[in-house]
Order: structure tokens, then C-alpha cells, then sequence
């Protein structure tokens, strides 16, 4: 019997995962115009906060690699544990496809609200401090989210319509993957904790002498 962890996620599930990754992009987009829908004593709030913490950071003023580590892992373990009991219910398809949404609007928002305020030294910014976890965190949950919406169209299919094959190999299949993606957003949560902070700090200096 092949195993389900040498199975190719991505390739066997290629239209799913290329339907959930544009509907990040399309999250990403709104969550961009979001911002500018803002008032200005929103913004100027957002801009004052993102300041003070770009100033802390070039104060060499960071958090707590090791509390930062576990805050972002059991933030994305909880993320990552939505979408398999999503998955596993059949019905919470649509709050899969939500949640990739959701996450493509959180991404787009801080980016957006980088640029909009300081222009291309903000889109610079955001490569040090939003891209590095996010190229490990993004595509696992987009993975995961593929394989959630795989399982449960399987399960309706299979055994709820036409009652036939079997159901704890795709299950295992399934649940394989999850596991596989937490191993991938522990990676992004280390970057989050020990990479992005030195990152930020060598960026900081562009939005500090922007606010000057």
C-alpha cells in the first residue's frame, strides 16, 4: 500500500489548490483596498502604531524569540486544526474557502497599510517583515485547505451519495497532510520569532528616517 505521506499533495490536488490560492489573492486584493477605505484618524492610527513598533525594533528593543515562537505556533496549530475539523464535517467546505479568504485579506491589510503610508520603503518594509513567515505559512494552509476540500467532496461523493469504497485511507491521507503543513507552519513561526526580527530591524532604519 503507498503511503499518504509520499503522496503529492499539490499534484494530485492541483485544481483545489489553484482555486484557493486565487481566492487568497482575491483576499489579498480586498484586504489592500480595505485600507483605503479608512478614515484618516484610522490610518494615522495604524501609521502611529507601526511606527512605535519599527522605532522599538530599531531600538533593538524585540520580543521574546521563545515566547514569540510558541505564540505564533499555537496560532497557527489553532488555524491549522479549524480547517481539519472543517474538513472532516463535510459541511465546513464553505468555512474552509472563508478562511483562505480571511487570510489573504489579513495579508493584504498590513501589506497595503505599509505602502500606504510609506510608499515603496513600506513595500520594502513588508518583505522583511510580512513575507518571510508568510512564504512558508501561506502555501501550507493553502495545502491543508486543498486537501479539507478533497476529503469532504470525497466523503460526499463516496459514501454519502453512492456508499461505496473505503473512507479511512482518504481520512488518513488527509489528516498525513495536516500533520506534514503544522511541521511547515512551526517553520514559519520560527521565522516569525528569530528571522523577521533581525530582518525588521535592518529595514526599520527606512521607516524611521520616513517619519523624521
Amino acid at each position: 500500500m503507498r503511503s499518504p505521506f509520499k503522496q503529492p499533495v499539490v499534484k494530485d490536488q492541483l485544481t483545489l489548490f489553484v482555486f484557493v490560492s486565487v481566492l487568497f489573492v482575491v483576499g489579498a486584493i480586498f484586504g489592500a483596498l480595505v485600507v483605503s477605505a479608512l478614515t484618516l484618524e484610522q490610518q494615522q492610527t495604524l501609521a502611529d502604531d507601526i511606527d512605535h513598533y519599527v522605532k522599538l525594533m530599531d531600538a533593538g528593543i524585540a520580543p521574546d524569540g521563545a515566547a514569540t515562537f510558541r505564540d505564533r505556533l499555537l496560532f497557527h496549530a489553532k488555524w491549522l486544526l479549524l480547517i481539519w475539523l472543517l474538513g472532516t464535517t463535510v459541511v465546513g467546505v464553505p468555512l474552509v474557502l472563508a478562511l483562505d479568504f480571511l487570510k489573504g485579506v489579513l495579508v493584504g491589510f498590513a501589506v497595503g497599510t505599509l505602502v500606504s503610508q510609506h510608499a515603496w520603503k513600506g513595500a520594502a518594509f513588508s518583505l522583511a517583515s510580512v513575507a518571510p513567515a508568510n512564504i512558508l505559512a501561506v502555501p501550507a494552509i493553502l495545502i491543508a485547505s486543498a486537501a479539507a476540500i478533497s476529503f469532504a467532496v470525497y466523503v460526499a461523493k463516496n459514501r454519502i451519495l453512492f456508499r461505496q469504497g473505503t473512507l479511512m485511507p482518504q481520512f488518513v491521507s488527509f489528516s498525513s497532510t495536516v500533520l506534514l503543513m503544522l511541521f511547515a507552519l512551526a517553520g514559519a513561526a520560527f521565522l516569525e520569532a528569530y528571522v523577521s526580527p533581525v530582518l525588521i530591524k535592518w529595514a526599520a532604519p527606512l521607516i524611521v528616517a520616513a517619519g523624521l
